[in-house]
């Protein structure tokens, strides 16, 4: 897989990305783009926004399956490594 940085802002805990090569486009997606900001919050922890852009070939249709199986597995990525954080 590959993908390309494009843009991190460290004041406004932003990070941007671009999976532009690999076998997760599974042959019908063209990029996925990947926005990320952190919120601090008023007790001193943040919350985390993800969204992802998936840009098909053509008329391409990701189907369900593909992503509700992609949500969980950023979901448990996400929560392993908030539990890592915690514990460290």
């Amino acid at each position: 897989m590959t993908v390309r940085t494009d843009a991190v802002n460290k004041e406004a805990l932003t990070y941007d990305s671009t999976v532009i090569d690999g076998d997760i486009l599974l042959g019908f997606i063209e990029s996925i783009e990947t926005h990320l900001v952190v919120v601090p919050t008023a007790d001193g922890g943040s919350i985390t926004k993800t969204t992802a852009i998936l840009h098909t070939k053509g008329d391409a249709v990701v189907p369900e399956e593909n992503i509700k199986f992609a949500d969980e597995q950023n979901t448990a990525l996400f929560k392993a490594i908030e539990a890592y954080l915690i514990a460290n």
